[in-house]
């Protein structure tokens, strides 16, 4: 997908505001709303912008705890592979599902309301679950950046 210097500054600013009204948007990238309106839509339709979020603070909504867990299967087969992933989109407090190369499987993000919380989603949901051969998790103790999105510079 072919982007110009207007649409990538369209996409960072969404992306740090999605909130951002079109007439402010067209306003900071130079165009008027009307032509910036179209550009959001064309970036819609192609898929370059999937959607739009809040950002919301886990603690402060009664998710104070974030883990880590490395998971490797018994079976790599991809009947296996797609198993695991159904079975962890069941669990809503596991957030994130990456499936890794190397000697690790998948990497998930978990948030628990606290540690006894996520020993139960870890002993009855993961653990137990079919194929799951170990799991190995990190609690974190500190997040010294978080930055959603990519970076997308100038061309």
């Amino acid at each position: 997908m072919a982007l110009d210097r207007i649409d990538r500054q369209i996409l960072a600013l969404l992306q740090d505001d999605g909130r951002m009204t079109n007439v402010d948007l067209a306003d900071r990238v130079g165009l008027t709303a009307p032509p910036c309106l179209r550009r959001v839509r064309a970036l819609e339709e192609t898929g370059a912008i999937k959607g739009y979020h809040a950002e919301l603070d886990a603690a402060t909504l009664g998710y104070p705890i974030t883990v880590f867990a490395m998971v490797s299967l018994r079976s790599q087969a991809e009947r296996d592979l797609a198993a695991f992933e159904a079975h962890v989109a069941t669990i809503p407090e596991i957030r994130e599902c990456h499936m890794l190369n190397g000697e690790i499987d998948f990497i998930l993000k978990i948030v628990a309301s606290d540690l006894r919380a996520f020993q139960d989603i870890l002993t009855t949901h993961l653990t137990p679950a079919p194929n799951v051969a170990s799991v190995k998790t990190s609690l974190t103790i500190r997040t010294s950046k978080h930055q959603p999105g990519i970076p997308v510079g100038d061309e």
